[in-house]
């Protein structure tokens, strides 16, 4: 019997990185964004607040960009304040990079079983996908998932019961897939 699961997230992670102002290394992504132009050229940052003093932090977006070379759905959505947008540029490999940031996805997803329970003696096919790229051991997914403990979790893969293609010990944020034998 084949099973979809779905990790999707329920708000926007934290960011870790050092406050300017005191000695906090979180900030929270606050979905604003600031456009300056100067001439043709645009500079556009996504703003952050300090979860502890709550000083506001810039986070490079866009750096002197020629404003015809920005599409205008994303200058309105910029000028919008789209959380979707937020949530996008969060995850984007070279924002994260150009702002030497990392996320905290910690209580910022759920994973959805669609509300199926594992019936004993029978075995599933289970997919599970992705909805942000939120980076879980697939171990954790399966015990949550299942109503079990890790532990059993780490059995179940010694004795062969819990296959998958992909290492199960390690950190993914990609779709897989897992058979559980009983």
């Amino acid at each position: 019997m084949l099973r979809n699961w779905a990790v999707v997230p329920t708000c926007l992670p934290l960011i870790n990185r050092r406050c300017r102002s005191c000695a906090s290394e979180r900030l929270r992504p606050s979905g604003k964004f600031r456009v300056n132009a100067n001439h043709k050229l645009i500079d556009v940052w996504l703003l952050a607040l300090c979860t502890a003093c709550g000083e506001t932090a810039k986070l490079t977006v866009l750096e002197r960009m020629t404003v015809r070379t920005i599409p205008p759905e994303l200058l309105d959505r910029l000028h919008g304040n789209d959380p979707g947008l937020t949530a996008d540029l969060l995850q984007d490999p070279d924002v994260q990079r150009a702002n030497r940031i990392a996320l905290d996805w910690t209580g910022a997803w759920r994973l959805d079983t669609g509300g199926s329970d594992h019936p004993d003696g029978e075995t599933i096919d289970v997919s599970v996908r992705f909805a942000a790229r939120i980076p879980v051991r697939p171990v954790r997914l399966i015990a949550e998932g299942c109503g079990l403990t890790r532990g059993e979790v780490e059995r179940l893969i010694v004795q062969g019961k819990l296959v998958s293609a992909v290492r199960l010990n390690a950190k993914l944020s990609g779709d897989f897939t897992f058979t559980l034998k009983h």
